[in-house]
């Protein structure tokens, strides 16, 4: 069965990840996962202090050993977005909303990058600084991320999928923003979808999918984990912890 990492929604927090990856090389010493990749569920940017930092780590990747993948998730295709046209707007946002919105945490990517982004600015200046100031090597990054990683017992991916199609066809707004028909889906997509995107207080198993967005992006600690075929280990600095589905009584 193929082994793999995964590690939940990151959001700016360069801390966090770190800590995410010395759990992990620390768990490969423990059980000899010595060739299993690293994916991240994607988020990397927003809401956090240091998202300019979370790109570059990434973008750089590891000095040896394994692989990382590093899946786009909507708050990353949000950024590339605004970066190529801030009027662009992601068909995954309602209307009212945008990405410089103070929720979804925009203008702190932005400061990660020292562009100034106060409201009263306008924002043709606060999107040409950053075309000036965000390094082509980051869209270069931010441009290759895949949508899904999988393996033959599990799908990787940042949001979720739509229930009955195919992964092959699968739409990358799906891939990206799905929660209504995937969360309450209790079927079995013939793998185990691991994904991110909807943070909660602590990852948890739902027998056909497993959510391991901790809640980063909203102060709580981020969440590593490893997986073989469909069972799934929490990583903390104290060791593995089985994830399970809850008890059916």
């Amino acid at each position: 069965m193929t082994r793999a990492y995964a590690i939940g929604d990151v959001h700016g927090h360069l801390d966090e990840l770190a800590r995410a990856h010395e759990r992990i090389r620390a768990d490969r010493r423990r059980e000899g996962w010595d060739d299993a990749p690293v994916v991240h569920l994607g988020d990397l940017v927003d809401r956090g202090p240091e998202s300019a930092e979370v790109v570059e780590f990434l973008r750089m990747g590891p000095s040896g050993g394994p692989p990382w993948i590093t899946l786009r998730g909507n708050h990353d295709f949000m950024f590339r977005l605004f970066l190529e046209n801030p009027k662009l707007h992601d068909p995954g946002l309602t209307p009212r909303h945008e990405w410089l919105d103070a929720a979804l945490g925009g203008r702190r990517t932005l400061a990660s990058y020292r562009v100034e982004a106060p409201e009263e600015r306008p924002v043709a200046d606060i999107w040409a600084e950053a075309r000036a100031r965000v390094p082509l090597a980051h869209l270069v990054f931010l441009d290759s991320l895949p949508l899904l990683w999988r393996t033959e017992e599990a799908a990787l991916v940042h949001a979720g999928i739509r229930p009955g199609v195919p992964l092959i066809a699968q739409a990358p707004g799906d891939l990206m923003w799905i929660r209504k028909g995937f969360l309450e889906d209790g079927t079995d997509h013939g793998v185990l979808v691991v994904h991110g995107h909807t943070a909660l207080d602590a990852p948890a198993h739902h027998g056909n999918r497993v959510n391991l967005d901790g809640g980063a992006g909203y102060g709580r600690p981020l969440v590593a984990a490893a997986i073989e075929g469909r069972d799934v280990w929490v990583l903390s600095e104290d060791g593995r912890e089985p994830l399970r589905p809850p008890e059916v009584t």
